[in-house]
């Protein structure tokens, strides 16, 4: 599929070619975990001013998940509750973290006047498939057990994340629906990683290979996943599940030069054909991770605010 890029992302593409630096794959995660912090600063845009941002320890078999609460300063309150989305960071399972989202959380805090949970779960290759999803799942579950004593309405209790995140967001709706977690009001899926396959045509156009390029996501995937196995395991490929009948509305983002494209496209047209309510967004001319860089890119702002707008109708 042709794909001509927005003129900014275009220059913000050209300005990370010539700024030379080195590709995640030839870097330790540790080093690719560095660079990518050390990137936010230049792409972030300015933060809303919150009520509240605190740090949050959630119980879990292994010890503790570190995460991050965001409270907007006009949460939209129903009999002293607010709604809440619990958020998944991007990064292919490797690198990312509650700074690298910490924009992007605020964001959506004040655009959805709701609280904002950010969880830090376990990174691979230190703790491969299932870990980050055993953690998804924990942190759901508590925050929806513990929603009183948070201030959150467990009746508006919501799951997204972007790119890794999203695949976790649309993970946890699944185990949820069956039993393995708390009911779930909706699932904000940023251009999500929906099916480890990778088989879409969009894994190997060349007009896709924009950032997140074809070579490291195949390393984002092998430091993930224990073996091939691991991709027809519908937590680590949530397209593979029996079926998507039963899953809660779903706003689904995706990039035309990306590509996790087709794959999330596909996941949206099978949650609709399932029966679900879905609202299907695509940026044709941004290419994947444009979301959190609001500061150069105004389309990150508009689907801020549109996540927003969707996350207040939703309840």
């Amino acid at each position: 599929m042709p794909v001509t890029l927005d003129p900014d992302a275009a220059a913000v593409f050209k300005a990370f070619q010539e700024a030379g630096r080195p590709p995640y794959e030839t870097l330790t995660p540790q080093e690719a975990r560095e660079f990518y912090l050390a990137g936010r600063p230049v792409t972030n845009p300015e933060p809303p001013e919150l009520k509240s941002v605190a740090p949050l320890s959630i119980p879990a078999p292994h010890g503790s998940i570190p995460a991050r609460v965001y409270t907007p300063k006009t949460p939209r309150l129903a009999g002293g509750l607010a709604p809440c989305l619990v958020f998944f960071h991007g990064g292919g399972w490797v690198i990312g973290d509650l700074d690298s989202h910490d924009v992007v959380c605020r964001k959506l805090a004040d655009e959805g006047q709701l609280i904002v949970i950010s969880v830090d779960y376990r990174l691979a290759p230190e703790h491969k498939f299932p870990a980050a999803v055993d953690d998804a799942i924990a942190a759901t579950k508590w925050i929806a057990d513990n929603a009183g004593k948070l201030g959150i309405d467990a009746e508006r209790l919501s799951v997204g994340g972007d790119s890794a995140g999203g695949n976790l967001a649309a993970v946890v709706a699944i185990a949820a629906r069956d039993g393995n977690g708390p009911a779930i009001s909706g699932q904000v899926l940023i251009y999500p990683a929906i099916d480890f396959a990778m088989t879409h045509p969009s894994h190997a156009e060349p007009e896709t290979s924009v950032l997140l390029t074809h070579t490291v996501i195949k390393w984002f995937r092998d430091h993930y996943l224990n073996g091939a196995a691991d991709v027809h395991d519908w937590r680590a490929s949530p397209a593979r599940a029996t079926t998507l009948i039963g899953l809660p509305p779903a706003y689904v983002l995706t990039a035309g030069a990306d590509p996790l494209r087709d794959e999330g496209d596909e996941y949206a047209r099978r949650l609709k054909q399932a029966g679900v309510a879905v609202t299907w967004r695509h940026f044709p001319g941004q290419f994947h991770g444009f979301f959190t860089m609001g500061k150069l890119l105004q389309q990150a702002n508009v689907a801020a605010s549109e996540i927003g707008a969707w996350l207040k109708a939703l309840n």
